[in-house]
């Protein structure tokens, strides 16, 4: 984990509101093919949507929350999913909160 990396990637607006539609995915999007959300995770589709914004834009935000370690991806078919790394975001979360 690096804290600077997180930092940066939440840091634009669009970027954080994605991790926040990730937490719950059932609030703020539609169910996809009869996909579980909550195990695999939301379609890049669905998110560019939900941006409205171009697909190439909405990429690089999920690539660069990916990179960052706040989110994983699982391709199924054609298709890409992307999840909140929970487990990532409390370590950073207990980073924060610690004497760093």
């Amino acid at each position: 984990m690096n804290p600077i990396d997180i930092l940066k990637a939440v840091s634009n607006e669009s970027r954080f509101q994605i991790l926040q539609w990730l937490k719950e995915p059932y609030e703020h999007f539609k169910p996809h093919e009869g996909v579980d959300m909550n195990e695999i995770g939301v379609c890049v589709s669905q998110i560019t949507d939900k941006l409205n914004m171009t697909q190439s834009t909405a990429s690089q935000y999920l690539t660069i929350l990916q990179r960052a370690g706040l989110i994983t991806t699982k391709r199924i078919g054609k298709f890409t999913y992307y999840q909140r790394d929970e487990e990532a975001i409390a370590e950073f979360t207990r980073y924060m909160m610690s004497d760093m």
